[in-house]
């Protein structure tokens, strides 16, 4: 997606009118229309008064994707109780059908042990609760993926 793209998608998240962005930063209706159509861009200090006004860091201004904010909103907002309703596997296994194949293929319980003791070397080396260890062990198993 184009920076004027985002700038664009970003400005109607928050319901703003060219009119009231450019109010806003002392600038022209036509300048604000420039920077969404790529014919120019806003300086850095223009670009972080923008972020300001959208209520995104200047690094989420660039790559703003409507899709993604939304649905982090939505994470957001969901409640925990709620949250502990949802069958995740279930839901994530519509993506990715291995998540509810493999227990019928995969022996866990050889897996079990070595990954316990990461779990417990995470918790005694960086004094994590259970929780927070799990989800590091998560993000260490996802680095090796990509």
């Amino acid at each position: 997606m184009s920076l004027g793209n985002s700038l664009f998608q970003a400005r109607k998240k928050c319901g703003l009118s060219q009119e009231e962005v450019a109010e806003r930063l002392g600038v022209s209706r036509q300048t604000i229309s420039k920077w969404e159509t790529d014919e120019t861009l806003p300086d850095i200090r223009q670009s972080k008064r923008l972020a300001v006004l959208y209520h995104l860091s200047l690094d989420e201004l660039i790559d703003f994707d409507v899709d993604v904010k939304e649905i982090e909103e939505v994470i957001q907002r969901t409640s925990e109780e709620t949250q502990k309703k949802i069958d995740w596997t279930q839901m994530w296994a519509k993506k990715y059908p291995v998540l509810t194949e493999y227990p019928g293929q995969v022996q866990t319980e050889e897996y079990a042990a070595p990954l316990r003791a990461l779990l417990d070397q995470l918790q005694a080396d960086y004094h994590y609760s259970e929780l927070d260890a799990f989800l590091v062990l998560k993000d260490i198993l996802a680095k090796l993926y990509h």
